[in-house]
């Protein structure tokens, strides 16, 4: 399984998650109720079935809240589970395992929803030799813990950011004047080791980008047979990545046709979250 990101990455996300919870006076209701030496137990149950990621990390909630929590994992990362499954124990002050329940809660079930719904697209595509992979249409803020659920999930990712490569787009070309001059300006702008991808519509703009030299195609929103040609044309000379509109039900038709690569935004920005609960006792 892939490593999971560095505190130093997401702990300022969760210090802000809690704080936003926490608003101005804190938690009224679990102060309000609970005795502050009062303990507990609680489990962290499955309530659907998935892919667990980021399971440690929406642990560290708890600990942030209050470090006397002891925390254990019943499952990593990476493991599918069904409803009813317990994947951790919390124990300790009650106080702090309330106050972080949800702040935990919300993030375990989005990253674990982002690795069920990419584990789902990689097995609709398996025996295709082609791969999923992600966008940067992630939640401001959260791009590492979510590019990580998509690994979680089988998947590849795609560029962190604007500074890892050239993806020269429609608007880009738009304004440019076209696929040429595009990049060759981008050429003159670039270092040796940065590869340079072009989004193309249709096989004209193909045809001028392999003229140019890149090192990877886009091909938006094509038909299956429309890549299927496209990635005739292309025959092994660059990468060749298909995108817009992928769906669960459209994604075995495209990686038939060929592409090396399926990107999708949808797994980060619009997977439903997985149903995960917290079961408390005294």
């Amino acid at each position: 399984m892939p490593d999971s990101p560095h505190p130093l990455m997401y702990r300022p996300l969760l210090e802000a998650a809690l704080r936003e919870d926490l608003g101005g006076l804190g938690d009224l209701t679990t102060d309000g109720v609970v005795e502050p030496a009062a303990v507990a137990r609680a489990e962290l149950v499955a309530r659907s079935s998935g892919r667990i990621a980021g399971l440690g990390i929406a642990l560290d909630v708890f600990t942030l809240v209050d470090p006397a929590v002891h925390r254990q994992l019943r499952l990593g990362d990476g493991a599918d589970v069904r409803s009813g499954d317990v994947l951790a124990t919390v124990a300790g002050p009650a106080r702090a395992i309330l106050t972080g329940e949800r702040t935990s809660l919300n993030l375990l079930g989005h990253l674990s929803g982002i690795a069920t719904a990419t584990r789902r697209l990689v097995e609709s595509i398996d025996g295709t030799g082609a791969v999923i992979a992600d966008t940067r249409k992630t939640t401001p803020g959260m791009r590492a813990l979510e590019k990580y659920a998509v690994r979680i999930g089988g998947g590849k990712n795609h560029r962190y950011g604007l500074a890892d490569a050239v993806l020269i787009k429609d608007n880009h070309l738009a304004v440019a004047g076209g696929i040429r001059v595009a990049v060759e300006r981008v050429r003159r702008h670039i270092g040796h080791t940065i590869k340079v991808e072009v989004e193309v519509d249709d096989l004209d703009q193909l045809a001028e980008a392999l003229e140019v030299g890149v090192e990877a195609v886009l091909l938006d929103n094509m038909t299956p047979d429309e890549i299927r040609r496209a990635v005739e044309i292309v025959d092994g000379r660059v990468i060749v990545e298909a995108s817009g509109g992928i769906t669960l039900e459209s994604a075995a038709a495209v990686a038939a046709a060929g592409v090396d690569v399926l990107s999708v935004g949808w797994i980060t920005h619009s997977a439903p979250a997985l149903d995960v609960a917290l079961d408390m006792s005294a």
